[in-house]
């Protein structure tokens, strides 16, 4: 079964902690501090395989942690970067991050970080200068980030069959390339997209069987609805419509209209993308008929517009629509066209903006209880223990420096009041 859809959790790898060691050696008196940092988390990383077809192993493996960094040790050795975790996808997946930012993996090799790894703790050699020489006290690593995100394939073709169920696109991809999509002489015979390459010696096109679109598909009904969005990435359609629909079936006129408007309101740019109308199954007219209904079409088209009588049971019209589909669609070194109204990016960047003008807000939550906020003092205290006095004494000194405490004392702080940052609460006494 095909699967274009899949959420997964991501979890990047813990940063190690950070070293309390001293250099212990003879003949070296008062060595001093020697702790190495620890390492960096792994990230979690999409990575665009080729040879994925569609989203299926996601959905019954859906959780996935990057390795843990190593902690720091003695004599100043660093610990080792976590190992990173690589999730593989098909070509056409696109992504919602953990923060609502949006990628597209269309390029094989293409990679993508989703969730970072933590940092790690500094050991307490960076600690040490000319007043606090033999620090005691070292940083924690940080966790990665963690959260679900959204995965969802759009196939990557350069042509879309559409049009109602039984309107002869499966036998039509048959005929026009190597696919074996499932033919038979009943309504929605497909129901998976089903792809196909089109090869002329010197340009190759893929070619997309998209299940059979009804009335409300675009509000979702029937089965087509599901695969609307694989149109997207089309540079060009073959709209197939049944030159001779069977007796209470809608008339070719209606047939057209009612897909018109199902890709109308999908959106995305469907309904301006250019289009092949093929009156199909055209073996069960004859030649007369045939000539009169293409002269119909185009003349209640417009000039310009590219209307074909064709029959994959007989292969009469065939080449001339292959000729018609490497006219139609331009050739491009690109992977894909970008989607109307999306983005184009090179590089993600998250930037982080300060909360105030200093980086932090003071809140008074009740009397003699105040609340720091601000994601870097946050993160500073979730990195030390707040047993270790010497911890205590060094956030202090930072809280100082950074300007909080005058921000505290500003907002009617006291001595010996509780103060709150993060989950952490602590009375606070500075000197």
């Amino acid at each position: 079964m095909f699967h274009d859809k899949a959420r997964i959790y991501v979890e990047g790898g813990h940063g190690g902690n950070g070293a309390v060691s001293f250099r212990r050696e003879a003949h070296v008196p008062r060595g001093g501090p020697d702790g190495g940092d620890g390492g960096r988390g792994g990230d979690v990383v999409l990575v665009c395989d080729p040879s994925r077809r569609d989203l299926s192993a996601l959905r019954y493996s859906r959780h996935f942690k990057a390795g843990r960094g190593e902690h720091g040790r003695g004599k100043q050795q660093h610990g080792a970067r976590g190992e990173d975790r690589e999730v593989h996808v098909p070509p056409g997946t696109t992504v919602e991050g953990l923060e609502g930012e949006r990628y597209d993996l269309v390029r094989p090799g293409q990679r993508v970080v989703v969730a970072a790894g933590g940092s790690g703790g500094h050991g307490n050699k960076r600690f040490a200068n000319s007043t606090r020489q033999a620090p005691r006290f070292a940083e924690r690593g940080l966790p990665g980030e963690s959260g679900w995100i959204e995965l969802r394939l759009r196939l990557l073709a350069d042509a879309g069959l559409v049009g109602l169920p039984n309107a002869g696109k499966s036998s039509l991809l048959a005929r026009l390339t190597r696919a074996r999509p499932k033919v038979g002489d009943y309504p929605f015979t497909t129901i998976d997209p089903v792809l196909g390459t089109l090869d002329d010696g010197m340009r190759q096109l893929v070619l997309a069987d998209i299940p059979g679109l009804i009335e409300g598909a675009a509000d979702g009904a029937g089965l087509g609805h599901e695969f609307l969005a694989h149109v997207e990435r089309c540079r060009a359609l073959v709209h197939m419509v049944e030159i001779d629909p069977p007796e209470g079936a809608p008339t070719p006129e209606e047939a057209y209209r009612i897909v018109r408007g199902e890709l109308a309101k999908h959106g995305a740019g469907l309904a301006e993308l250019p289009e092949i109308v093929v009156l199909s199954k055209a073996d069960l007219v004859d030649e007369e008929r045939r000539e009169r209904e293409v002269a119909e079409w185009r003349a209640r088209m417009g000039e310009g517009a590219v209307v074909l009588a064709l029959s994959a049971a007989t292969g009469a019209g065939i080449d001339r629509l292959r000729q018609e589909l490497f006219a139609l669609v331009p050739e491009t070194d690109e992977a894909r066209t970008p989607l109307p109204d999306e983005p184009e990016f090179e590089v993600e960047h998250a930037v982080y903006r300060p909360t105030g003008r200093q980086g932090f807000d003071v809140e008074v939550e009740e009397e003699g209880v105040f609340r720091v906020h601000g994601r870097g003092i946050e993160l500073l205290f979730e990195r030390h223990d707040l047993e270790n006095p010497e911890a205590l004494s060094y956030l202090e000194e930072r809280l100082r420096e950074i300007g909080v405490i005058a921000a505290l004392e500003r907002a009617g702080f006291e001595p010996g009041d509780e103060v709150r940052i993060g989950e952490r609460a602590f009375d606070l006494d500075p000197r």
